[in-house]
């Protein structure tokens, strides 16, 4: 059974309590850890499977599915790969992994697409019609799959093609693509249906993840600035001796932003 994600949901990207740490102890026990700090749902990253991928899923299905956790599959793979090239076995895993997990959403980047055949949005059409998991294309970090204009390229040809996708809006992202984040979320708030919440700060070589209350970027307007009701999740690192408590009380500062963000309105 397929788990949809209800409006104004705080979840936790599993990816938050760190790679090595995942790996170490598996996604299924910090999906149990997220339960217990109060979470509605997780977000389950491919790239923190271990070899039992299938097992895995199987595992993380179960438990979600008897606690009632919301769950989002997150692909690593683009759906066009480095060279163009439209990557139907990548979109077919993530879409197979995703209903294996039970997940409302299977959330992907578009990859390296940039001027794509009107064959390669008619062979994701197909893979997408009357599937029961949902697309959402997410802005990551790179040029050609994170900057407001190459996703409103994207967009336009999909829609043009009969593809109509929603969006995973990460609010962090943009800055490493050298974007305004209100700017995209004046381009993109309509079609926003799921948002990952992480602040950012600059050092000297790079920009790195931290809680909203610490970011340097306008966090309140760019939540003023998108749907009210797209579920969230915590995708800056969570660490310390007391995960299950701090789990909690970012959750809950999630949530207290989220109220504060709309207050005025």
């Amino acid at each position: 059974m397929h788990m949809q994600i209800p409006a104004r949901s705080a979840l936790v990207s599993l990816t938050a309590f760190g790679a090595d740490e995942v790996r170490r102890h598996g996604q299924t026990w910090f999906a149990r850890l997220a339960l217990a700090a109060g979470a509605d749902g997780v977000e389950v990253r491919g790239e923190l499977l271990g070899e039992d991928a299938a097992g895995e899923l199987d595992a993380l299905a179960a438990q979600a599915a008897e606690a009632g956790l919301a769950r989002v599959y997150s692909s690593p793979t683009g759906m066009w790969d480095a060279a163009g090239r439209f990557d139907e076995s990548a979109v077919r895993e993530g879409l197979d992994r995703a209903d294996r997990l039970g997940a409302g959403w299977l959330k992907m980047s578009i990859g390296g697409f940039a001027s794509c055949a009107p064959s390669d949005l008619a062979a994701l059409r197909t893979l997408l019609a009357g599937h029961p998991v949902e697309l959402l294309v997410e802005n990551d970090q790179t040029e050609s799959a994170g900057t407001v204009p190459a996703l409103a390229a994207f967009f336009r040809m999909a829609d043009e093609a009969g593809v109509s996708l929603g969006m995973t809006f990460d609010m962090g992202n943009w800055h490493w693509v050298g974007e305004c984040p209100l700017r995209a979320a004046d381009a993109f708030a309509s079609r926003v249906r799921y948002v990952h919440c992480k602040g950012v700060l600059r050092r000297p070589d790079r920009w790195v993840a931290v809680p909203l209350e610490s970011s340097a970027a306008p966090w309140r307007a760019v939540l003023r600035a998108l749907p009210t009701d797209a579920p969230r999740a915590i995708e800056y690192p969570l660490v310390g001796a007391d995960l299950a408590r701090i789990t909690g009380q970012a959750l809950d500062a999630l949530r207290r932003m989220e109220s504060l963000s709309h207050e005025n309105e």
